[in-house]
């Protein structure tokens, strides 16, 4: 499975975090699959993809141009995939995965998160995606989507899109077991919602 991981980029953060994100890149590994990511090489980001290195993953980097900058890119990518802007380097992780795990990050892996979320949600793919909630960090942001739905602002499926998932093991099985259907074509009640 071709499996695109969203994460911080920051490497300011706790090492609990850090050790989930090598454990998800090491299972990749150890499982066949191969890593699609956003191609940096600190934060989240890098632990998994070092992870995923020593473990024979095929590891597939996405980034724009304006990232090739020393210090900012892994350099240990199977294949690395150049984009013009932020934009297109989302679609192209979109096209290239055939799911998604979230780990902790800022405000660009919410950003990542919320589009594959929102698209799943109008049927414009049908790919799994799965959080990674190493030490609660999307404890608030589930109570989020739940508190959406009790005010009527999304339905009653969306928090069940991205199960939260407390283990490397546990993200990856939700991802391996989630049904696979086709995409579906948008509905009036799902655009306006």
């Amino acid at each position: 499975m071709k499996i695109c991981v969203f994460a911080a980029s920051s490497d300011h953060l706790d090492g609990v975090y850090l050790e989930a994100a090598e454990r998800v890149g090491r299972l990749l590994g150890q499982g066949g699959h191969t890593l699609i990511f956003g191609g940096g090489q600190t934060g989240l980001m890098g632990a998994c993809a070092r992870g995923a290195t020593e473990n024979g993953a095929e590891i597939i980097g996405i980034a724009p141009r304006f990232f090739d900058e020393p210090g900012v890119l892994y350099e240990r990518c199977s294949r690395f995939v150049w984009t013009d802007s932020m934009a297109e380097r989302k679609t192209a992780m979109e096209e290239e995965a055939d799911g998604f795990l979230v780990l902790p990050g800022g405000i660009g892996t919410m950003e990542e998160y919320f589009e594959v979320l929102t698209l799943r949600q109008l049927g414009r793919h049908a790919k799994p995606i799965a959080l990674l909630n190493t030490a609660g960090y999307f404890d608030s942001l589930a109570a989020f989507l739940r508190a959406m739905v009790d005010k009527g602002f999304a339905g009653h499926e969306v928090p069940a899109l991205s199960p939260l998932c407390g283990s490397p093991e546990e993200a990856l099985r939700a991802l391996m077991d989630a049904p696979r259907c086709a995409p579906r074509g948008i509905s009036k009640a799902d655009y306006f919602r």
